[in-house]
């Protein structure tokens, strides 16, 4: 059976169609992005909290697809925290990859039996769900790095395939976690280690331009986003500077960065929608992003107009 796709609908909280935020129907938060045969799939996590409630109210995830960067096509729900049946709540940090045909969800949540986040991987045969638990257990779970102090250590997943096929996953907060994957995309490959000699807060994203490896993350608070270069995914990492400043009325940021019809793009979030929008009420914003000659990248403008439709 074909799937329903559904038009983002009008704007329904107070903003004008058009530019940053690129969705306005809906508070969205923690971008990744994905790029598969000309449509660019966006995942997002979904703001719920009430006006005034300064807390996460996090429950499920959303997925938006697009052609051009500028027109949105919202997908039915993909994926919920109550697919996964080990998890509690709190749909955080997520990212979607491709490999073999399949589609592989890692994702952040609050573990039903342990103490603290865990990392779940959901698998579907669509980019658009659904999505199913590919696992019945957490991939990473608290238990797995019991020398942090805080039990949100194990959050904001972010999944690279090199050349080779060799798939790594980061994570953490406070500490950069990576571990390389199975080929199944399920199950670690060896040791958890740890990334070193950089003001890591939490946030990673991996992506490669022109044999240049990239480590960009969020750091200190309120979080501004900052990069590192290397050329193994494996380090030696070289701190590179900030790449994003502060969303002044967000505490928190999340990035994705993806190339797309001979653009590289930035997609993070803010808290600019309405008079409710915030730290808690979160909106992503697509902006483009520029390289220099050395292969350091230039510091992001955040910009209200945004991106022009990719042709």
């Amino acid at each position: 059976m074909a799937q329903t796709v559904l038009p983002v609908p009008p704007a329904t909280l107070g903003a004008t169609v058009g530019g940053n935020p690129i969705i306005k129907s809906k508070y969205t938060a923690d971008p990744s992005a994905m790029v598969q045969k000309g449509t660019v799939y966006l995942y997002t996590g979904h703001d719920e909290a009430p006006p005034k409630q300064e807390r996460y109210v996090m429950h499920e995830w959303l997925c938006f697809s697009s052609t051009d960067m500028v027109n949105w096509t919202e997908h039915p729900v993909p994926l919920r925290v109550s697919d996964f049946a080990w998890a509690k709540d709190d749909a955080w940090a997520s990212q979607v990859v491709a490999r073999n045909g399949k589609f592989y969800w890692y994702a952040a949540v609050t573990h039903g039996t342990i103490h603290g986040k865990a990392i779940g991987v959901a698998v579907a045969d669509s980019p658009t769900g659904p999505f199913k638990d590919a696992r019945g257990t957490a991939l990473v779970s608290p238990d797995m790095t019991p020398d942090d102090k805080i039990s949100w250590a194990d959050i904001d997943p972010t999944v690279f395939v090199d050349s080779k096929g060799q798939g790594y996953l980061f994570w953490g907060n406070t500490t950069c976690y990576y571990a390389k994957l199975k080929p199944n995309m399920t199950e670690l490959d060896g040791p958890i280690q740890t990334v070193s000699g950089l003001q890591y807060t939490e946030a990673p994203w991996v992506h490669e331009h022109n044999g240049w490896y990239y480590l960009s993350y969020a750091s200190q608070f309120p979080e501004k986003i900052v990069y590192a270069m290397s050329r193994s995914l494996e380090g030696p990492w070289e701190y590179k500077g900030i790449l994003n400043e502060v969303a002044g009325n967000s505490n928190t940021n999340h990035q994705a960065i993806i190339d797309f019809k001979g653009q590289s793009y930035f997609i993070y979030h803010n808290g600019s929608i309405n008079n409710d929008g915030g730290s808690f009420r979160r909106s992503v914003c697509i902006d483009y992003l520029y390289y220099n000659k050395d292969g350091t990248m230039k510091r992001v403008v955040m910009t209200s107009e945004g991106v022009k439709a990719a042709k």
